[in-house]
């Protein structure tokens, strides 16, 4: 039995070995995209979606997510401008994780439950074994059906 799990744990060092060896480089995120996290970090919405519209990256949907995002969260809000980029994220994507919750909280916003519920059916189904924008979405409606 030892030399069997001997032979199996050398066998899975080598695997390992080759593979990190054969391994491309994790793709790095692009610049716009850490800067304009940063700024949502720190709450600097207008910074964030002046970086964002720098870098026009209209064909992402984590660009969408982000200047939708940025739109809802800066004040005075921009509710139509969000939900034009939310759109546009899912429409490129449409099992975006952060679009979906993000779009979902904007539907609670705006009064609409039965489309707020609706993102988070498909977020329900884009997260096999649930996911923290899931549960986040699944907390804002809960809360705003407690207040109806």
């Amino acid at each position: 039995m030892k030399k069997i799990l001997s032979t199996v744990l050398l066998l899975l060092s080598i695997a390992g070995l080759s593979h990190a060896a054969d391994s491309t480089p994790a793709k790095q995120d692009p610049t716009w995209l850490t800067q304009a996290r940063a700024s949502i970090k720190a709450e600097k919405f207008d910074q964030a979606i002046q970086q964002l519209q720098s870098a026009n990256d209209t064909s992402s949907a984590d660009w969408n997510n982000l200047l939708g995002y940025s739109l809802r969260k800066k004040q005075p809000p921009d509710l139509v401008g969000a939900e034009k980029y939310y759109q546009a994220a899912l429409k490129i994507d449409p099992n975006h994780r952060g679009a979906l919750e993000y779009y979902g909280k904007l539907k609670l916003i705006n009064n609409d439950l039965p489309g707020a519920e609706a993102l988070l059916a498909r977020l329900d189904k884009a997260c096999t074994f649930g996911c923290e924008e899931y549960s986040d979405l699944k907390e804002a409606v809960k809360k705003y059906k407690s207040k109806k």
